[in-house]
C-alpha cells in the first residue's frame, strides 16, 4: 500500500475552502435540495398516508360501501410500504453497527 503524502501547503488550502463552505449550506440544507432529513420525513409522512388510506378503505367495506378489490389493494400497498419501511430501519441500524465496529 501506498503512502499518503499531504503538503501542509495543500492542507491548508482545503482547510481555507472547508470554513468558506458552510455559507452555502444551512441546517442541512443544499442549494440544490432540501437534504436527507426532508426527504426522510417526506417517506415517513407518505408511509402514514398509505395507511390512513387503507384504514380509510376497510371502514368503507365494513359499513357496506366499499369496494372489496379497491380494499384488497390498499391493504397490500400499506403491507409492501411497511414492509419496505422496515427493511429500510433494518439497513440503516446494520450500517451504523458496521461503523461502530470499525478500528480507529
Amino acid at each position: 500500500m501506498k503512502p499518503l503524502a499531504v503538503a501542509p501547503q495543500l492542507a491548508a488550502a482545503a482547510y481555507r475552502a472547508a470554513d468558506a463552505a458552510p455559507a452555502a449550506v444551512t441546517d442541512g440544507e443544499s442549494a440544490g435540495g432540501a437534504g436527507f432529513g426532508a426527504m426522510l420525513q417526506r417517506a415517513v409522512e407518505g408511509a402514514v398516508q398509505v395507511g390512513q388510506q387503507a384504514e380509510t378503505q376497510s371502514m368503507q367495506a365494513i359499513a357496506g360501501g366499499g369496494n372489496i378489490t379497491e380494499v384488497v389493494t390498499a391493504v397490500a400497498k400499506a403491507q409492501l410500504t411497511l414492509q419496505t419501511a422496515v427493511n429500510i430501519r433494518d439497513r440503516v441500524v446494520q450500517a451504523y453497527q458496521q461503523i461502530m465496529s470499525m478500528p480507529i
